[in-house]
């Protein structure tokens, strides 16, 4: 099975760092310097250790491809016309379908003695048979407990086994870029390969689905390692190897143990992951936009929208509001946002703080069960040019109704003067004007009376909504 690739290329050349390292601590005259053991002694007595606990996996997948060349008689044995003939020109042209069974190879490991593995989901994923080689050379079949596409993570089991070793889980929030790691798995279906590197990154986000969160390595990583252990230097898993660079130069990723103990202990005991959900929209804060709310150098995540009859719009929450809290913790992503209401048990009460013209409140939301995300369609929309370089008209609820804006009000911008001041600072067409100067703007009439109240010398500030970007501030300086 193929692991999913990313773009990118880097070169790591360790030995040569570390000599050059151990050279400079040696020539620099009068420093005393404690000696730093830039690369572990040996891996053996780790890879001993873990390699038991490492399993190769099998699977067979039955697709449907087109035998190219197949030329069907058009005319039955009896010399009848075939009543078929136009059904199977018309859908299959000159090619007929057939079952083609495809191999796929990867990797997992065991967590406990009652034979549960841990894999990625696209490892499995639609598989027909899924064989598991343990290190001892014992096959066995397995099944399916559960699948989840959103982290790339299943659970299979197999019966039969015995004397199985479970590698205990460690803790990924307590990894440390640099830090020593171990990954061993079946690369092109060589089983029990082991490979070491160092933590490169954590936290990387490659698009792979909404709980991006991956740890980088450069252990190395190949097709057939996916769902194999990342290990720490106490035999602890800490990632589950998952994808890596398309160019192969050294970069992986795994996904962190801390967040798949949730979703293996859900598929463990209902074969699917629910989770949290509150009914908002969100987009990050940046500085402008954290000025503009007077955030300093605090962080939090802006609401683009609340989708109506959902917990967060039954509970008070409005557009605008900067999350800043949830049950106590503070909220510095949309990421983290996301994950943290995805933990929360459906049924449960989230306590979220929010700052809503610059005081803060507090709500109680009911968490419900996330569905597909629904859509949020918005559209920017119509005024008068002025100073600014700017022609505006009033967001009416008939332009809202065909935008497929929730609703009326504030200015949208019909036109941009090239080389104005508007346009220098990104004002662009379609922009929805909400607020100037923390003034609300709902007409043009509210427009043309915040514009005027600002003095000649004075930036104006924006509150706009932009179709595909959410809220933004700009600041426009004449």
């Amino acid at each position: 099975m193929n692991t999913p690739r990313v773009k990118g290329t880097l070169f790591v050349c360790l030995p040569v760092l570390g000599m050059m390292a151990l050279i400079l601590v040696a020539w620099a005259p009068g420093v005393v310097a404690a000696p730093v053991k830039m690369v572990p002694e040996s891996f053996t007595q780790l890879a001993e250790q873990v390699s038991p606990s490492v399993v190769n996996i099998r699977t067979v997948k039955t697709t449907k491809v087109a035998e190219p060349g197949f030329r069907r008689f058009n005319r039955s044995p009896g010399g009848k016309e075939d009543p078929f003939h136009d059904f199977f020109e018309r859908f299959f042209g000159d090619e007929l379908p057939r079952n083609f069974k495809q191999q796929g190879l990867g990797s997992g490991f065991i967590i406990d003695s009652e034979g549960y593995i841990v894999t990625n989901n696209h490892v499995v994923e639609d598989a027909d048979q899924i064989k598991v080689r343990l290190k001892n050379d014992k096959d066995f079949d397995a099944e399916v407990v559960g699948r989840d596409p959103n982290t790339d993570l299943a659970l299979i089991k197999i019966k039969g086994a015995k004397d199985l070793l479970a590698v205990p889980l460690g803790d990924s929030d307590r990894l440390k870029v640099g830090q020593w790691v171990m990954a061993i798995g079946s690369p092109f279906g060589l089983e029990q390969t082991v490979t070491a590197g160092i933590v490169s990154a954590k936290g990387r986000v490659i698009g792979a689905g909404p709980y991006d969160d991956f740890i980088q390595t450069d252990a190395s990583i190949n097709p057939g390692n996916s769902g194999g252990p990342l290990v720490n230097m106490d035999g602890e898993v800490i990632g589950i190897n998952t994808a890596i660079i398309s160019s192969g130069q050294g970069i992986g990723f795994a996904v962190p143990v801390n967040l798949a103990k949730g979703v293996i202990e859900q598929l463990k005991d209902r074969g699917e992951v629910t989770r949290g959900w509150i009914g908002v929209a969100i987009q990050e804060m940046n500085g402008e936009m954290a000025e503009y709310y007077g955030l300093g150098d605090s962080k939090g995540v802006l609401v683009a929208d609340v989708f109506e009859g959902d917990p967060a719009d039954k509970a008070g929450i409005l557009p605008k509001d900067v999350i800043l809290t949830v049950n106590g913790k503070k909220i510095e992503t949309g990421r983290q946002l996301t994950g943290m209401i995805a933990d929360v048990r459906v049924g449960d009460k989230a306590e979220i703080r929010v700052l809503r013209d610059g005081k803060t409140k507090t709500f109680s939301v009911k968490v419900a069960k996330r569905e597909d995300e629904p859509i949020a369609s918005h559209r920017p929309k119509r005024v008068t040019e002025d100073e600014l370089g700017l022609e505006v008209a009033t967001l009416d609820e008939e332009m809202a109704r065909q935008s497929k804006m929730d609703e009326a009000g504030g200015v949208i911008v019909v036109r941009v003067e090239r080389g104005s001041p508007a346009d220098k600072a990104g004002v662009m067409r379609g922009d929805v004007i909400r607020e100037i100067n923390h003034q609300e703007v709902r007409s043009t009439a509210d427009y043309e009376k915040a514009i005027s109240g600002t003095g000649e010398q004075e930036d104006v500030k924006m509150f706009i909504f932009r179709r595909g970007a959410g809220f933004m501030v700009l600041k426009i300086t004449r």
